[in-house]
């Protein structure tokens, strides 16, 4: 079937696919069926549709492109090279080199090459995250559409429409059952996010073979039910259906729009066979030159590139992206005179800093026996923080009542279709809650989102891309431990802080006290390269009396991640190491280690990974070597070794919880001043 594609179209399209075919055999490794497939959406996505300049790839005012498909990674590659998208440096400005040379196609999938197996975020410009799990760029992808309809609400003015960009994401059969892309498009659809538009392609192959193996279900009746605009294009190579589905998206104004497009893998080889095959592994030299002849291309060329292709994108993208950068530049100067106080948030947001007093409403709690959930204050700071920071902004999956993440000041307002305020109802989609708050960081806003502490497993995955992808993303959980009570194993972790540690590239702050908790979101806010999770308890905990502790006990050494909060002797016999609910236990067992005359110490450890970044100097002060110690923990004793030591012990979580007071709990797994105290004894006689 032969579709209305002028002769440079078609040119341009083919040296799309080809790049991607040449990328993955030359590796011997990727997916190019795919890529070959979706070449001619790509190719009028990046040059006749977007609102993308080329030039200023990181400009605020663009277009977004996600590759939900990530293993098709040679293809945004490729666009990224024919677009002559630039590099930038490592402060985002842009540079006259290429992002993408075609030296660096040449290098797909090698060690040290900028492109990657799966795309990654900051590893090359014109990546906007990082993709490969599948339904993660889709899920993201809804968070982007958030984002640029909140900076629309405080932002822009009358004649100012300084954000009104459109997200696109390339899906697949695989992004379709992947459980994450259910919840983002469910909540989607409710939000009513008419500038998202996922395209997919309908291939109806997966790496096991054709779907019909496990997937037999109607995702359009599913997306109607969803409140989905659903258009149908019959094949991925008929550019005139293409851009009437992209006209009817632009036309819709009430709800989020999927494009379901049918493509065959690696269309256009008449002797490929195996399209399982040609989805997962290189074509083999002789497909490839046979591919090419089919497409009226020199065979015996790799990675070529005509100039009439280059000149075809050069006037396309280059030029259109250009003549709307600039209008859209002479538009924030003129408003930068009209309005200079949101200019000046807004230089802010885009340069990923704080304001100057963002902190200000942070109060110190006054000591208090009784004290307070770490869930119950770190409500009271997010609050704090929030009047300070007005592009900070969040909520739980279903849970802000137990949570306390409801932002209550007036402005605030909900989230919800035709309102777009700074509390954000995610219902209970925790994995596309993940990875939307991850989308509204990307697009420079600072987004947190909660849950229980034990449902941390259904946030994992994205909390984990945030650290891929180096983005200061706030995952607040609380109902932290056995602590939670009657309602059992179930909902109480063990596991999860070593989980969660095991990360690379993330915090995870348990604070002992509701001013350890104020300091944990300020030193985590303070991160632009790193996400947080903090983990708060259900039970009260007493505010510290910092008052007749050491100067050491200051508050603000929890930035250092550990810190001693007691016992100012030089020569301990025995530290005690707590975190979280467990630091008032080691501070009642210290009391009675001190009434029979044992020097003891002990140390608020609130962030381990902190604590690792200090000089060996200040760990020693702090945990002096070979002295026995005691790490109380509830939860499990993974990784704790490296700060008990050889002479040292951990006390913690060895079995799952149980159900029943949190009180009995605490007693019945040992959990008590005595038996603490008796451990530390029991440690310095070397039992």
């Amino acid at each position: 079937m032969t579709f209305s594609m002028t002769p440079a179209e078609k040119k341009a399209i083919d040296t799309i696919r080809t790049l991607s075919m040449d990328g993955v055999q030359k590796a011997k490794s990727g997916h190019p069926g795919t890529a070959m497939a979706l070449s001619p959406i790509t190719y009028l996505l990046y040059n006749e549709r977007m609102n993308y300049d080329p030039a200023h790839p990181n400009w605020p005012g663009r277009d977004r492109f996600i590759l939900s498909i990530g293993h098709a990674s040679m293809l945004i590659y490729s666009m990224i090279h024919l677009s002559g998208i630039a590099d930038l440096d490592p402060n985002g400005k842009p540079l006259d080199s290429p992002a993408l040379s075609l030296d660096d196609l040449k290098n797909f999938r090698q060690l040290g090459s900028r492109c990657a197996g799966h795309p990654e975020y900051r590893h090359v410009a014109g990546v906007e995250m990082t993709t490969g799990p599948l339904g993660a760029g889709v899920a993201t992808g809804a968070g982007f559409a958030m984002a640029e309809n909140w900076l629309a609400n405080r932002y822009n003015k009358e004649g100012f429409p300084l954000f009104s960009g459109d997200v696109y994401a390339l899906c697949g059969d695989g992004d379709m059952m992947e459980g994450i892309s259910s919840e983002a498009a469910s909540l989607a659809g409710h939000l009513k996010l008419s500038n998202l538009c996922w395209i997919y392609d309908s291939n109806q192959i997966t790496i096991e073979g054709s779907t019909e193996l496990a997937f037999s279900e109607d995702v359009r009746a599913r997306f109607l039910a969803y409140g989905w605009n659903v258009l149908t294009v019959d094949d991925a190579n008929d550019l005139p259906a293409l851009r009437k589905a992209f006209d009817q998206f632009d036309a819709e104004k009430e709800r989020p729009t999927l494009i379901i497009v049918k493509s065959v893998i690696a269309y256009g080889a008449p002797t490929m066979h195996g399209t399982a095959a040609s989805h997962g592994a290189p074509l083999g030299e002789e497909e490839v030159r046979k591919t090419k002849e089919f497409y009226g291309m020199d065979p015996d060329q790799s990675f070529a590139v005509s100039d009439e292709v280059y000149d075809l994108f050069r006037n396309g993208a280059g030029k259109r992206g250009a003549a709307v950068y600039e209008k859209w530049t002479d538009l924030f100067n003129e408003y930068r005179k009209q309005y200079p106080d949101l200019a000046a948030e807004l230089d802010l947001l885009i340069q990923g800093k704080l304001p100057a007093d963002w902190d200000r409403a942070i109060e110190s709690f006054p000591a208090d026996a009784k004290g307070m959930a770490s869930r119950a204050s770190s409500g009271k700071v997010l609050n704090q923080i929030a009047q300070g920071l007005p592009w900070f902004l969040g909520g739980s999956a279903d849970l802000a009542p137990s949570n306390n993440t409801l932002l209550k000041f007036p402005e605030a307002g909900d989230f919800k279709p035709g309102s777009v305020g700074r509390n954000i109802h995610f219902g209970i989609r925790e994995n596309a809650m993940g990875a939307i708050a991850n989308g509204m960081v990307l697009s420079g806003l600072r987004a947190y989102c909660a849950t229980f502490f034990v449902f941390s497993d259904y946030v994992r995955p994205m909390i984990r891309l945030a650290a891929l992808m180096q983005i200061p993303t706030l995952f607040v959980f609380t109902h932290d431990s056995i602590g939670v009570g009657e309602d059992g194993p179930t909902h109480q972790p063990v596991e999860h802080l070593a989980a969660l540690r095991a990360i690379p590239n993330l915090l995870v702050f348990r604070p002992a006290d509701a001013n350890e908790v104020a300091e944990c979101y300020r030193t985590a806010l303070q991160e632009t390269r790193m996400p947080s999770v903090l983990v708060m308890t259900r039970q009260n905990l007493p505010t510290i009396d910092r008052s007749n502790l050491p100067k050491t006990a200051n508050v603000s050494s929890v930035s250092k991640g550990a810190y001693i909060l007691a016992g100012d002797s030089t020569d301990p016999q025995v530290v005690l190491i707590g975190t979280g609910s467990e630091v008032g236990l080691c501070l009642s067992a210290y009391d009675l280690l001190s009434a029979k005359g044992i020097k003891a110490r002990v140390v608020s450890m609130p962030c381990q990974e902190l604590f690792d970044r200090q000089s060996q100097e200040y760990r020693d002060e702090v945990l002096p070597p070979n002295v026995p110690r005691l790490a109380v923990e509830l939860g499990v004793e993974l990784g704790w070794s490296k700060y008990t030591g050889d002479r040292g012990q951990f006390f913690g979580m060895e079995s799952f919880g149980a159900s029943g007071p949190a009180g009995v709990l605490m007693k019945h797994f040992g959990f008590t001043p005595d038996h603490v105290a008796e451990m530390a004894e029991n440690l310095i006689k070397g039992k």
